[in-house]
């Protein structure tokens, strides 16, 4: 079957507009937390803050990162949530003095607070990226509409103190039940009057998505298109990844039964983003921003030959 032209979209942020579609973005993962699956404690320094999250930061910008992610509280499995407050306390600072050194810098804040959201757009983040679709919040709506800024609705199943004991889900029940709840968070999004092209969609993988229930969600990719939004992928060194190589034979001299590490997640996390840009995905939002450039760059010129 060939591959279907991606759609093109024009997506209005605070203060800008990015063309998505020709060439896929890439979002550099910055949390500033002591707890995050797979960064915490390496960017987050109370004594030194923000000065290690900024140099991140730029590093990640001159790899080629489009849009940076800032995020204050860990949404891993049986994180401990925080206080809006102490959210604040970890990311302001460094939006604050990352734009001083690159005003430029499109920022993304990743939280589901809608107190965070407003001071941090306010202190010139253009997106608000709430991993529960604007479900843990009920302000967060309103608040992204009365901001006007670019929103990221994800589909979140449960709570991260949740995930663990959820039943598993059937292949064929995982796709068709997130578009249907993605959908419910679209309709409350509008009636809220976020304009829809404020809204960008994120399937969420492993957020409630247990190992295999992941990969159903990247193989039916294409059903997302029927929102007529852009679509934005996660799946950046993640365990259902890492899953899959401990069970790899080929892998087994090598892993000898170890998890692999995070670092030894890029190489699957660099063939999981080109499979989700060859089915549709506008933007990567990863960790790892050098390599994630150079296979959008390899994936889009084959999306350019297929459409040519």
């Amino acid at each position: 079957m060939p591959l279907a032209p991606r759609l093109h979209h024009d997506w209005h942020l605070r203060t800008r507009t990015l063309a998505l579609g020709q060439r896929t973005l890439v979002m550099g993962i910055l949390n500033v937390t002591p707890d995050s699956f797979s960064d915490g404690g390496l960017y987050y320094s109370p004594e030194r803050a923000p000065e290690r999250a900024v140099t991140q930061a730029l590093k990640m910008l001159d790899e080629g990162a489009d849009i940076l992610d800032l995020g204050g509280e860990s949404t891993r499995p049986n994180a401990t949530p925080l206080t809006p407050e102490e959210e604040q306390s970890r990311v302001l600072h460094v939006i604050s003095s990352l734009l001083k050194q690159r005003p430029r810098t499109i920022l993304s804040i990743d939280t589901f607070h809608a107190s965070t959201a407003r001071l941090a757009i306010e202190a010139g983040a253009e997106i608000v990226n709430d991993v529960s679709g604007h479900l843990w919040d009920s302000d967060m709506s309103a608040t992204c509409a009365a901001l006007n800024c670019g929103t990221v609705l994800m589909h979140t199943r449960g709570r991260p103190q949740e995930w663990e004991t959820l039943p598993s889900l059937a292949p064929d029940e995982v796709t068709p039940l997130v578009v249907t709840q993605l959908l419910e968070r679209l309709k409350a999004a509008l009636v809220a009057h976020i304009s829809p092209k404020k809204i960008i969609i994120d399937p969420g993988l492993s957020f409630g998505k247990r190992f295999d229930e992941n990969y159903s969600l990247l193989a039916h990719l294409d059903q997302f298109r029927q929102f007529h939004l852009p679509i934005l992928i996660g799946v950046s060194r993640k365990r259902f990844l890492a899953d899959t190589l401990m069970r790899s034979a080929a892998l087994a001299t090598v892993l000898q039964g170890e998890t692999p590490t995070m670092d030894d997640r890029l190489n699957a996390t660099t063939a999981a983003n080109v499979a989700a840009i060859l089915a549709g995905a506008h933007i990567l939002r990863v960790h790892d921003v050098r390599a994630a450039v150079e296979a959008a760059s390899i994936a889009d010129r084959i999306l350019a030959a297929a459409s040519a």
